[in-house]
C-alpha cells in the first residue's frame, strides 16, 4: 500500500513539474501585443522604453534641434531678455565693454551668456556642473578652472545656492583680474544682509548696491570691485 501511494505521489510531483516547465517555456517565448512591435525603428530614431509595455517611439532630437526648441520657448526668451536689459544698464555704467572677458558662474542654461553674447560682449564663458551646450560648460564654481585674473569681469546669480558660500566667492575674485568687477545678484536683502554678503569677497570692496526688478521678482544687484588677486 505505501509502495503505491509512494508510486502515486512520484507522478503527481512528475506531471506538476513538467507542467510548470511548458508554462515557464510559454512565458518566456511569449511577446505580449501591447509591448515592442517588431516593426518598431531602431536607435538611434528609437529610445528605449519606459517601461516593458511602452512601444510608443520616440524621435531622438539632435542637441541643435533641442537648442532651437528650447531658444524658440517664450520662457527661454523672456528670461533672456531680462538679462538683456540687465546687462544693457553695466554697458551704461561702464562696467561692460564688447571686449570685456566675462565669466557667467553657476550659468544654469545660460540665459546671461546668449544675453551677453547678443549685447556684442567677445569673450564670454559660462560655467555649471552641468554642462549645457553650446554656452555653458561643466565645471565646479568652488574651483573652477581657470588662471588666477583670466577675466574682467564675473557674474553670478546663485551664489544663494552655493554650499560653500565663502569658497565660492574665493574662486569668483581669484579668477578677475586686479581691478576688475564682480557682478552678484541675490533676492532682495536689507543693507545689513548687503554688508554680510560682502564680507564673503575678503579681497573686493563694494562700489554698489541697488533694488531691481527682474523677471517680475524684487533683486538686489552687488557691484564689487577686486583690489587685488587671492
Amino acid at each position: 500500500m505505501e509502495r503505491h501511494i509512494e508510486r502515486v505521489l512520484n507522478r503527481v510531483a512528475l506531471i506538476s513539474v513538467s507542467i510548470a516547465t511548458l508554462i515557464l517555456l510559454y512565458l518566456l517565448l511569449q511577446t505580449p501585443e501591447t509591448c515592442i512591435p517588431r516593426n518598431a525603428p531602431r536607435k538611434p530614431h528609437f529610445r528605449f522604453p519606459k517601461s516593458s509595455c511602452d512601444f510608443y517611439s520616440r524621435d531622438y532630437l539632435p542637441r541643435h534641434k533641442k537648442n532651437t526648441r528650447l531658444w524658440s520657448s517664450k520662457f527661454w526668451i523672456t528670461k533672456v531678455s531680462s538679462y538683456t536689459h540687465f546687462f544693457t544698464q553695466l554697458y551704461q555704467m561702464g562696467v561692460l565693454k564688447n571686449q570685456s572677458k566675462v565669466l557667467c558662474v553657476s550659468a544654469g542654461a545660460g540665459h546671461e551668456v546668449m544675453a551677453l553674447t547678443k549685447l556684442g560682449v567677445e569673450d564670454v564663458t559660462g560655467v555649471e556642473l552641468i554642462e549645457s551646450l553650446p554656452f555653458v560648460s561643466r565645471a565646479d564654481p568652488h574651483n573652477l578652472p581657470f588662471f588666477d585674473e583670466a577675466f574682467d569681469v564675473a557674474f553670478t546669480a546663485h551664489l544663494e545656492d552655493a554650499l560653500y558660500p565663502l569658497q565660492y566667492a574665493r574662486e569668483m575674485e581669484r579668477t578677475v583680474r586686479k581691478g576688475g568687477v564682480l557682478v552678484v545678484v541675490v533676492e532682495e536683502r536689507s543693507e545689513e544682509e548687503v554688508k554680510e554678503i560682502v564680507r564673503l569677497f575678503r579681497m573686493s570692496s563694494l562700489l554698489h548696491s541697488s533694488y531691481l526688478t527682474f523677471t517680475g521678482n524684487r533683486i538686489t544687484r552687488i557691484l564689487l570691485k577686486n583690489k587685488a588677486s587671492a
